[in-house]
């Protein structure tokens, strides 16, 4: 949980700071690059550590993830400029791609499915704290001391995580040494940077970049695929992705994260923007995801004992849906309180689907399989996060474009519209409703597509979760 804490509350507080970051280091155009470079490296090293723990273990992974999340976060903090910062930052990265999933790879290996479950929404409870945490703390440290100490901050903790990962963690299964796949981590880590490359600029409307990105993109995968299907030992096994259970299971948790990024991305623009409250307020309305989270995830460890890990996920997957569906029935003259029950709907629906969804991973693989299983999961979420972020934003600019009937409407525009309350022009405040709405159709459907492919889970899965209690 210490550990899991820093590359949690890093999301938040570093998103409060950034402001007065830029400010003194300028570069104010490489603004965004101080958050993608930390998810490029995080989403491009989860499965390469999660196969790495598998060879060499889960300590010593661990333990080179916290080094190398220490590392980026004291030079982060002596950062003199932004091509400096994002250089820190994609070490960071590096860290958290470690951190994950080795992380909950261990909380595998030491519980019990009963148990296992309970302590999987106790990780996920440390990220609801986090996000409520990291915006008064960032503000706190902001207004009280140097900026630096938020990346600072996270020596102390790592150093007390690493300690208790050396002094209590016992790993007692042995390891196969196999030669790691270098060429293959490589060809795979250069194959997701191309593609966030590329989807980072189909966003900003760099279409020739983007295009460009997306055929290195093209180039790097298909030599992966070739090196993975002819190497003994692959970084990533599609024998592992061809499991109907495990690619159902992903591919849900990969539509719910677009689902969640839809959710925190354009939320807080329509309760500011369309219905005229304050950002507390809209930042309420979207704290109610991280409200229901982890109560989600509290709750389903009591009930899957019981009746089962697939039903339980598709139960999820079904909550998923009707929590999205309420946000097209927002008004401008609606209350916000409507947008936080579809909030705490979501959450709900996504405490149901992580934790069991990581449950069941981990149990219809061998203990040798664990780390590879786990950062599979792991990378369908962060992957999906990418992936919504870029869709919606596509979607809200094409429903901009059309209801301002071809007519430009700067960023300028809508960050007056946002500030200025009532005072917005009509035309920019009609069309920001206009896109919002298509937005939330747009995740909607992703919201059903959710519950589609969860039902894919085979029927023997219900067992797993009931039959070791039982037993």
């Amino acid at each position: 949980m210490a550990s899991m804490f820093m590359i949690a509350i890093e999301a938040t507080i570093v998103a409060t700071a950034m402001p007065q970051i830029a400010a003194d280091l300028g570069g104010l155009r490489l603004y965004s690059w101080v958050f993608a470079s930390f998810l490029l490296t995080q989403t491009a090293m989860t499965v390469v550590f999660g196969k790495l723990s598998d060879i060499y273990g889960r300590r010593p992974m661990m333990l080179t993830g916290i080094a190398a999340f220490l590392v980026g976060s004291i030079g982060a903090g002596f950062a003199w400029s932004m091509p400096s910062m994002i250089v820190f930052r994609l070490i960071q990265g590096i860290g958290a791609g470690a951190i994950q999933p080795v992380g909950m790879t261990i909380v595998g290996d030491l519980y019990p499915v009963h148990e296992r479950g309970k302590v999987q929404g106790w990780l996920a409870s440390v990220w609801a704290v986090s996000a409520v945490m990291g915006p008064m703390l960032g503000a706190l440290i902001i207004h009280q001391f140097s900026w630096a100490w938020i990346f600072w901050m996270n020596v102390p903790l790592g150093l007390a995580a690493a300690a208790g990962f050396v002094y209590f963690l016992d790993e007692t299964a042995e390891r196969q040494r196999v030669s790691v796949d270098v060429t293959g981590a490589v060809l795979f880590s250069a194959a997701v940077a191309a593609l966030m490359f590329a989807l980072t600029d189909a966003g900003d409307g760099l279409v020739s970049r983007a295009w460009t990105a997306l055929g290195i993109f093209a180039v790097c995968l298909v030599l992966f695929v070739w090196r993975e299907l002819r190497t003994e030992h692959p970084i990533v096994s599609f024998a592992l992705w061809s499991r109907r259970a495990i690619a159902a299971a992903n591919v849900s948790m990969l539509l719910g994260s677009m689902v969640i990024m839809g959710l925190t991305t354009f939320l807080p623009m329509y309760v500011q923007g369309v219905q005229h409250r304050t950002p507390v307020v809209a930042g309420l309305a979207l704290t109610m995801i991280m409200l229901g989270w982890p109560v989600g995830s509290t709750v389903v460890t009591k009930l899957f004992p019981r009746y089962g890990l697939r039903r339980m996920m598709i139960l999820g997957s079904l909550v998923v849906p009707l929590g999205s569906c309420v946000f097209l029935f927002l008004t401008p003259q609606g209350t916000p309180v409507l947008a936080g029950v579809g909030s705490l709907v979501v959450g709900l629906g996504m405490g149901f689907m992580g934790v069991c969804s990581l449950v069941l991973i981990q149990e219809i693989v061998h203990g040798s399989e664990r780390g590879s299983a786990t950062a599979s999961n792991i990378f369908a979420r962060n992957l999906g996060s990418t992936l919504g972020a870029t869709a919606f934003g596509a979607v809200f600019n094409f429903g901009l474009a059309r209801r301002a009937g071809g007519e430009a409407i700067t960023s300028d525009q809508l960050k007056e519209a946002l500030e200025s309350g009532a005072g917005a022009s009509p035309l920019v405040e009609q069309a920001m409703q206009h896109a919002l709405h298509m937005t939330f159709w747009a995740v909607a459907i992703i919201g059903v597509l959710v519950a589609l492919t969860m039902a894919w889970i085979p029927a023997t899965a219900t067992a797993i979760g009931r039959k070791q209690v039982r037993g």
